[in-house]
């Protein structure tokens, strides 16, 4: 017997030096020490900052999921950076690689110091993993706030996840619990006082319980009845298909037809001579070679230029350097050669195109700004280019502007007005309003079911990931602007969709596991 214990304590030591070399440096055995029954796993100094280490890990996965359900928006990020530093860079994935990494080094070394509770040494955490711990805590707390300050919305956003990760996130915290059960029991059994094993076990038993109860409080719309969820969302290409091509410019319409959108979505500006040409930004220079053609009016407005010195720049070349979105593809040749020639695009070409291929239209409308010539007759001069110039079918119009809609009503009936808020249904009645057009962070299956049952439907925008058009489409949404017309038409039901009673077995079942497992390690 005592040969067995000599020969199994033997074959522990190589495993139990990496654990000790990694956590605390310490790859001799004579600079371990390992811990007496009824005795604390580790000194006052460690037991303080053990704490720290837990609070790190914590906070890093709390920063890495909201950063990575904010992937939707990460394009709005990196044009936000763009405009306050003057250069494309996608900071965004370096934010979420760098959470990443993060989180897989306190995952570590909570990994270690539960290996090494469980061998019966103590803990001693090596100053340099300290100081990365702490500089990990403050870098995510401070990173949440910013987080919060900056971008309050993405709060919204995290919130509606929930919706569709939580009961993925329900199972990942069971099995945890499950893993942590082992060196919990170990160390009660160890305490030799029931104080201690009171103060060890009594959290985990808690945390545990609110785990197991928690999904009575869980709501999701993908959580329905067989045969009650809606029809698939329609389609709207944000600018066309940006991820593919020079958003705003002919290609980016015409992949968007390809790969079946049901409407196109873009942003009018009108040039300083009156023709209605499409731009999202202020200047020229994010989405065009005007810093080579025209360097000393890079920083002009674009309503500022003349429909003469617009066709002068290319539309396509900045798209191919910056790659401005993040799991983007590589382009095939003819695609690169066809992007490398594309120029702005006027309203007028658009809407014909639109019209060929039955497309709904949606559009932002920019006032040109003072002393511009047709900074008083902007509206006039569009509705001319759609009633007069391009002639397409009135119903494809979802007129979105506000100021003026009564004018636009009298002067073009057969436009599907749009409004871009919410507002009471009598409000939208009176002013014939038939669809509306919110940020996607307004999503609320109960006011869409409202809307609907008064014939006025919804678009959200800009939907770009599944879970969130999942989201949409269980939440009973008519269609959605999207960046990513090409991934979401392959998306042929919701990613997380269930009846109640297959939910509430996956549920008690998972607590039932779990609950024996736990039992079980602890009897043992």
């Amino acid at each position: 017997v005592v040969r067995r214990s000599l020969l199994q304590r033997y074959e522990h030591q190589p495993f139990v030096s990496c654990l000790a070399g990694f956590y605390s440096c310490r790859w001799k055995r004579y600079q371990r020490e390992r811990t007496e029954p009824g005795k604390c796993c580790c000194s006052m100094r460690e037991c303080i900052f053990f704490p720290l280490l837990v609070a790190a890990f914590c906070f890093s996965l709390v920063f890495l999921y909201t950063w990575g359900e904010g992937k939707n928006d990460y394009n709005s990020f990196d044009w936000y950076n763009y405009g306050n530093l003057g250069f494309w860079f996608l900071w965004s994935l370096v934010i979420l690689i760098v959470a990443a990494v993060l989180l897989a080094y306190t995952s570590l070394l909570l990994v270690l110091a539960t290996c090494l509770l469980a061998e019966g040494q103590q803990l001693y955490l090596h100053w340099s993993h300290k100081i990365c711990t702490f500089l990990i805590l403050i870098f995510s707390i401070s990173s949440l706030f910013a987080l919060s300050l900056l971008w309050r919305d993405h709060r919204k956003t995290v919130r509606l996840s929930f919706q569709i990760t939580a009961p993925y996130l329900h199972i990942g915290a069971i099995a945890i619990m499950v893993l942590l059960a082992w060196p919990v029991a170990l160390h009660a059994i160890r305490a030799d006082k029931k104080v201690t094993q009171v103060i060890i076990v009594g959290p985990y038993l808690a945390i545990l319980l609110f785990l197991f109860l928690i999904p009575l409080g869980m709501y999701s719309p993908c959580i329905r009845e067989r045969g009650t969820l809606g029809p698939k969302p329609a389609l709207i290409g944000h600018r066309g298909a940006p991820m593919l091509a020079p958003e705003n410019t002919e290609m980016s319409f015409l992949k968007t037809i390809e790969h079946g959108g049901d409407g196109l979505e873009t942003d009018v500006t009108i040039s300083y001579d009156g023709v209605p040409f499409l731009m999202h930004d202020d200047t020229l220079r994010r989405t065009t070679n005007i810093q080579e053609v025209f360097p000393d009016d890079a920083g002009k407005a674009a309503s500022f230029f003349s429909w003469d010195a617009l066709q002068k720049l290319n539309a396509g070349t900045w798209f191919l350097k910056n790659k401005p979105y993040v799991g983007m593809g590589s382009l095939s040749k003819a695609d690169k050669n066809q992007a490398m020639n594309q120029s702005i695009y006027t309203l007028s070409s658009f809407l014909r195109l639109a019209d060929s291929h039955n497309k709904l239209v949606i559009f932002d409308l920019y006032r040109p700004p003072e002393k511009h010539p047709y900074r008083n007759l902007w509206i006039r001069q569009i509705l001319d280019v759609i009633l007069k110039e391009s002639k397409i079918k009135r119903h494809l119009v979802l007129w979105l502007h506000n100021g003026v809609r009564s004018y636009v009503q009298a002067v073009a009936p057969g436009f599907q007005h749009t409004m871009g808020r919410k507002a009471p249904i009598e409000d939208l009645l009176k002013q014939n309003i038939v669809k509306l057009n919110l940020v996607y962070t307004d999503m609320s299956s109960e006011d869409i079911q409202k809307y609907a049952e008064a014939n006025i439907t919804t678009n959200f925008y800009v939907v770009n990931e599944p879970w969130l058009y999942s989201l949409a489409w269980c939440s009973g949404a008519h269609s959605v602007t999207t960046n990513a017309v090409h991934l979401l038409k392959d998306l042929s039901q919701p990613l997380f969709l269930m009846t109640p009673r297959q939910y509430n077995i996956m549920w008690i079942l998972t607590d039932l596991t779990s609950a024996f497992l736990i039992s079980l390690i602890f009897a043992l």
